[in-house]
């Protein structure tokens, strides 16, 4: 497989890894951390019928992040296992910082639904952990293939 093909895999990967984290976050009671249905009642102005659109705009957002991860990841050439993972870490850090600051001052701040509007602390920090989960999915599967993408050869 190509290069192209592993990076929808690890966006894949990584999406719904985070997906599952958020989802156990919510089930577990710390933090509202129901993404999906929250990005589909955004479409939807509905909790009811929102998790299909939710899922799938979550999925495309997350083939197209693994992208942009793939060409940092391949920009810090990791040359173990580890060194992929930990690439994908690191830039799973950055955009959780900055995906938590804009989801608690922006979007939440305008979301159709009352239940999606307190996006406090807890919140930034659910999707904090989501995204660091998702850049180590995403830097495992890199790691695993050896995927690269250069943007100038």
């Amino acid at each position: 497989m190509n290069a192209f093909i592993f990076t929808i895999v690890a966006g894949l990967v990584g999406t719904l890894g985070m997906s599952l984290a958020m989802w156990l976050i919510t089930k577990s009671g710390i933090a509202n951390a129901g993404m999906i249905r929250a990005i589909g009642s955004m479409f939807t102005k509905s909790y009811d019928g929102s998790f299909g659109p939710g899922l799938v705009v979550h999925l495309i957002s997350g083939i197209l992040f693994a992208f942009l991860y793939v060409i940092l990841i391949s920009i810090f050439a990791p040359t173990s296992l580890v060194a992929a993972i930990g690439a994908g870490a690191m830039i799973g850090v950055f955009h959780g910082v900055a995906f938590g600051f804009l989801l608690v001052v922006t979007v939440a701040e305008h979301h159709p639904l009352e239940q999606f509007r307190n996006a406090g602390f807890e919140v930034a920090i659910a999707h904090f952990v989501g995204h660091v989960i998702y850049g180590i999915l995403v830097g495992l599967v890199v790691g695993l293939s050896g995927a690269r993408i250069f943007l100038l050869s």
